[in-house]
């Protein structure tokens, strides 16, 4: 019996991907239609595991869910697999609420149905959700499994709707959803639209630094391989029906960041043209319903799951920095050979 991991090709779900493989030995079959932010060089560490499958689909088609589901018997669904970019969202709305949306019922339905012909007690269904659902923090406070839901994007507006749904599976079906809400990510494989890597690659190509607004924009950001082990410990030891708050109690303003990182990079490239990198900084236009400060108070899962976070912010940065260093042409081949882009990324799990 596998595991079935939604978006497995994308940033976080592929390290979600490599952790159950590589590091606890599961069996996991990854479903993923392989949009602009997919790609198949995130899973080559495992894809000639014997106990790593892909299938490509689109979550939104029903008769290609049932069939992975008859054909794979999963104990288990952890599910990732979303339009993740606020910026984006802001443009096309649409697609937002088709894959976050309908994706999503699509696989409660599918998985409502699968466990009516095979009941089960084991069985979770992991739904992986953002912070932004909560909208904006003043000063002071953290977000918890029991703020209120005030999104203020068509992002965020989408994965609440997500999120609403897995939790009403619960109750009216009894599907065992469990809930887990992240601060931001970052790591290798991101996508080169969101916020660290385009300061990274703008930086090494003499690019402006894009920040919105004034920078004061706060964020806890959270090492990609720490949220996919405490997806791990949740997909085993979490409790249906419950939600869990992940983050990294690393908390910056994005001019803050940017400056870490622009040392980072004067450290590792002395002799850069660009250096100071922080040089480059250019603010910008900030973009409508911009949310001022996220942070997760992760207790929760802490006490219960025996989860902390591994990376410090300046270790993590430090492995992603170099990564990207070491990686600009898998960069462009992500971007299509298009030039670096010009513009902040949203900040998105």
């Amino acid at each position: 019996m596998t595991i079935i991991v939604t978006g497995g090709s994308g940033f976080i779900g592929s390290a979600v991907v490599r952790n159950l493989v590589a590091d606890q030995g599961e069996s996991v079959v990854n479903v993923d239609k392989l949009t602009y932010a997919g790609g198949t060089a995130a899973t080559a560490a495992v894809a000639n595991d014997p106990r790593y499958a892909f299938e490509q689909a689109d979550i939104c088609d029903r008769t290609a869910v049932d069939r992975i589901f008859a054909s794979y018997r999963p104990r288990a669904v952890v599910h990732l697999a979303a339009e993740s970019h606020v910026d984006r969202s802001i443009d096309r709305p649409a697609d937002f609420i088709e894959t976050n949306i309908l994706g999503t019922y699509t696989l409660l339905e599918a998985t409502r149905a699968y466990l009516a012909d095979h009941p089960t007690e084991d069985f979770r269904f992991v739904h992986v959700s953002t912070d932004e659902v909560f909208g904006a923090l003043g000063a002071e406070g953290l977000f918890t499994e029991d703020s209120p839901y005030r999104p203020t994007s068509p992002y965020s507006a989408s994965k609440a709707a997500s999120d609403h749904l897995a939790r009403a599976w619960h109750h009216t079906y009894a599907v065992p959803t469990i809930i887990t809400n992240c601060s931001n990510n970052y790591g290798p494989f991101q996508f080169p639209e969101k916020l660290i890597p385009v300061i990274v690659l703008n930086a090494l190509s003499g690019r402006p630094i894009p920040i919105y607004g004034a920078g004061t924009n706060v964020r806890d950001w959270l090492f990609v391989d720490d949220h996919a082990a405490a997806l791990g410990l949740v997909l085993r030891c979490g409790r249906a029906g419950e939600s869990y708050a992940i983050g990294g109690k690393n908390e910056r303003t994005n001019l803050e960041l940017v400056q870490e990182i622009c040392t980072l990079l004067d450290e590792l490239l002395p002799d850069s043209p660009y250096v100071p990198h922080v040089s480059l900084v250019s603010f910008v236009t900030d973009r409508p319903g911009h949310d001022r400060r996220y942070a997760i108070d992760a207790g929760k899962i802490e006490r219960e799951l025996g989860w902390v976070p591994s990376h410090t912010l300046a270790s993590g940065l430090r492995r992603t920095v170099e990564w990207y260093v070491d990686q600009t042409e898998w960069c462009m081949q992500a971007l299509g050979g298009e030039a670096m882009i010009a513009r902040q990324g949203a900040h998105g799990c």
